[in-house]
């Protein structure tokens, strides 16, 4: 493996690389100076490595928080989004991912605004049990309780 980055074929638009090709192209993804501090930390095979590894250890960490964020209000998917986006600029297959997932949750979020009320209600009721069945599971229906001296058993989780 060199250090020098994959030649793309002609006619390419896309700038991604595959994943076998050195990180020297992360997919043009970032803006003109950060690509050429890139470019130059590509240039050292070590710090190459370092720094594929410190992307991918801090891209996941913001995925699996985002991902663990979903059922809840706030910004889950944003979150998803953007340790996607953070694995995106060093990794095609993320890159790739990204696209299709921004794709099926837009798809997703216009099939729910033209479906019934009824429907839409019941997914807002789904939703809900997720949210109140995972506070249930981490003990936090038991922590409020306590809070307010409403104590009963079942509000202990089975967990902790």
């Amino acid at each position: 493996m060199t250090d020098q980055p994959a030649a793309m074929p002609e006619g390419s638009t896309d700038g991604a690389r595959t994943d076998t090709a050195p990180s020297g192209d992360p997919g043009g993804l970032l803006p003109d100076a950060l690509q050429r501090r890139r470019d130059k930390i590509a240039e050292k095979p070590t710090l190459n490595l370092a720094y594929r590894i410190a992307v991918g250890v801090i891209g996941t960490a913001v995925l699996v928080v985002g991902i663990i964020a979903i059922p809840y209000p706030g910004p889950g998917w944003l979150i998803v989004f953007a340790g996607l986006g953070i694995l995106a600029t060093e990794f095609s297959w993320a890159h790739r991912l990204l696209i299709f997932a921004r794709g099926k949750y837009d798809a997703f979020a216009d099939w729910i605004k033209v479906q019934h009320w009824s429907v839409q209600a019941l997914f807002g009721i789904f939703t809900f049990a997720i949210v109140l069945a995972t506070l249930w599971l981490l003990g936090a229906l038991a922590l409020v309780g306590g809070w307010v001296g409403y104590d009963p058993s079942w509000l202990d989780s089975p967990i902790f």
